[in-house]
């Protein structure tokens, strides 16, 4: 089925004829979980977003499906555990996107440090029985200062004393967006990208029934009516209620800002992703992950009020993040100059967490009572003198208690971090959370939903194992996923591509590699090669990629790891999408236009010739 620029006039054509069940505002991770979800129920549903797919927050993120082992610094227990539990999951419905990767934490004996080796096993060993991981293959260990400098000689050694290796995962999150999407699209709803709610539709008693929207594309302004409407759009979810005439306009959302910068591989290679205190005393942690021939690092975490369309990278960001790589890796000396591509991203955190989710704040924010932690320490003690046994010390681990946590979630929330809330129109409002808690929430709106439908429209909806439904490329047995990949590689591979290319396909598109393949019966595009020509194909067909940037940047990562190849790619990837798309001279221009500048941004061009000027 396809699902394209053609398509989308034929989908708004048809939000503007049809009652919805289901209004979905925003086509970020949280509303492409709905989506799914709700179209896979049988709920009439409509998904629209103002920008491309996972343009926002949801492509922005540090591409991982972190299990928040940050959150053991406080023995915030519940939150680790909901966020390693809904990582099996993802992984589970998305197979051929989140892969384990260990992660390196090297343990620095420093004021104010998060973790050092005492703490950190026994954080990494609760972690681990949290995640179902214990005995496993992907079982944590420490490691002395040796062996860490001999993974990573060129770590800083002062004040070194060893480290912890623990199972994460890494991410594509725009393709997690993207393949939810187009799963939702094939179950039925009806989603159109590049059409932005401006307004809230009432009836004669204030009751939300539908959005006045506007194709961005176009101009033209219609009506999309639905018995329920849900607000999804992430940092934007204050914006969206604040043209809600009937709404108090209090602000959700406390949005912050996050940067990671990427160089060549060259420049600083590492192994595994490494997670360190940032060095400074600051309460953040900076992670330095490889991925296809490049290192990048990241996160800053500060408080945003600018242009949400539109955040960028300062000298402040590059300089903060700059000085932690340099400190933790001392002969590495990367530069401003040394930055090949980048990317800036909103965290759409609720303003009551009162302090930031990413670096360990958020719905538990307390500390360890004395009288747990005391009971701990001497368990583990005993222990070690033969007084106690191995399953004491998980007994006093599994019943430590924080003085300010939350023992449960709140009736408004559905994950940690999340806030789920009908409205006093009755429009839905859920905000907040992670991208690893996005199917836990969208199942906790659909609850809710269902209910609403139930009691106010006498219209029943059958319940999904949402944990079961998996997502586009992603229908295949999530317990072989390395032979399943395999697999498609030869599919790819004998339709005339190189193992590599045919691996790189694969590991895209999951199962639907041998869709992506038919699109070689028509040869390569100039200029591209045949990988290169049926991706795009693809996207351009079936997953309404409908600008270079769309594809470069989010349907692939060409833009931030392929940087050096992004010259060579533009102009035939134009070419073939305004042959695809019947684009005029102008509309080519104007696409030329636009991906200069997305890669400019990325590259920090502007900040690079202010220092040199």
């Amino acid at each position: 089925m396809g699902f394209s620029a053609s398509t989308r006039q034929q989908t708004i054509m048809q939000l503007k004829q049809t009652q919805m069940d289901l209004l979905i505002i925003g086509g970020g991770i949280t509303g492409a979980g709905v989506a799914i979800q709700a179209a896979a129920s049988g709920i009439k549903t409509g998904l629209i977003e103002m920008q491309d797919f996972a343009e926002g927050t949801s492509s922005r993120s540090t591409k991982l499906v972190h299990g928040g082992i940050r959150y053991l610094k406080t023995f915030d227990v519940g939150v680790v555990s909901d966020t390693v539990k809904e990582r099996a999951v993802v992984q589970g419905i998305a197979p051929h996107i989140p892969r384990p990767f260990p992660m390196l934490m090297p343990i620095y004996a420093e004021p104010e440090a998060t973790y050092d080796m005492f703490s950190v096993k026994i954080a990494m060993d609760l972690y681990d029985r949290l995640a179902g991981v214990d005995g496993t293959q992907y079982a944590n260990y420490t490691i002395d200062k040796k062996e860490v400098l001999q993974r990573e000689p060129g770590l800083k050694s002062t004040n070194l004393v060893g480290g912890g290796v623990y199972l994460d995962f890494v991410n594509n999150d725009a393709r997690l967006v993207i393949e939810n999407i187009k799963e939702a699209a094939e179950l039925g709803a009806l989603v159109a990208s590049r059409v932005a709610a401006i307004d809230v539709l009432h009836d004669d008693t204030g009751r939300a029934i539908g959005i006045k929207a506007k194709d961005t594309l176009t101009g033209e302004i219609f009506e999309i009516h639905a018995k329920v409407v849900i607000n999804t759009t992430g940092p934007w979810v204050d914006k969206l209620r604040a043209v809600d005439d009937k709404l108090d306009h209090q602000p959700m959302l406390r949005p912050t800002k996050g940067v990671h910068l990427v160089i060549d591989a060259a420049k600083l290679s590492v192994p595994q992703p490494t997670y360190f205190d940032s060095g400074v005393h600051d309460g953040r942690m900076i992670f330095v992950v490889p991925r296809e021939g490049k290192t990048y690092f990241g996160t800053t975490d500060t408080d945003f009020t600018g242009d949400y369309a539109h955040p960028t990278v300062t000298q402040a960001d590059t300089d903060y993040l700059l000085a932690a790589i340099n400190n933790r890796y001392p002969k590495a000396n990367v530069t401003l100059a040394d930055i090949e591509a980048s990317w800036v991203g909103l965290r759409p955190l609720i303003a009551a967490n009162g302090s930031s989710d990413y670096n360990g704040g958020g719905a538990n924010a307390g500390k360890v009572s004395d009288a747990s932690f005391d009971h701990l320490i001497q368990t583990v003690n005993d222990y070690e003198d033969l007084l106690a046994t191995r399953t004491d010390v998980e007994q006093a681990i599994s019943k430590l208690k924080t003085a300010h946590a939350e023992d449960t979630l709140k009736p408004s929330q559905v994950s940690r971090g999340s806030n789920l809330e009908t409205e006093a129109d009755g429009m839905v409002t859920l905000s907040g959370g992670k991208i690893t808690d996005y199917r836990k929430m969208a199942a906790g709106a659909l609850a809710l939903i269902r209910q609403i439908l139930s009691d106010q429209f006498g219209q029943e909806v059958k319940t999904i194992d949402s944990k079961k439904l998996q997502v586009s490329g992603g229908h295949f047995d999530p317990t072989n996923v390395e032979d399943t990949l395999k697999f498609y590689t030869r599919i790819a591979k004998d339709a005339g591509m190189s193992e590599a290319d045919a691996a790189d396909l694969a590991n895209r598109f999951g199962s639907n590699t041998g869709r992506v393949v038919t699109y070689a019966e028509a040869g390569a595009a100039t200029g591209l090669s045949l990988k290169e020509t049926i991706s795009l194909r693809y996207s351009v067909n079936e997953e309404m990629t409908m600008t270079p940037v769309d594809y470069l940047l989010r349907r692939t990562n060409a833009i931030l790891f392929h940087a050096e190849s992004v010259a060579q790619l533009k102009q035939p990837v134009i070419d073939e999408m305004a042959r695809l798309l019947g684009w005029d001279t102008m509309t080519k221009a104007n696409m030329t236009a636009e991906l200069d500048q997305a890669i400019a941004e990325s590259q920090l061009t502007a900040l690079k010739e202010a220092v040199t000027q």
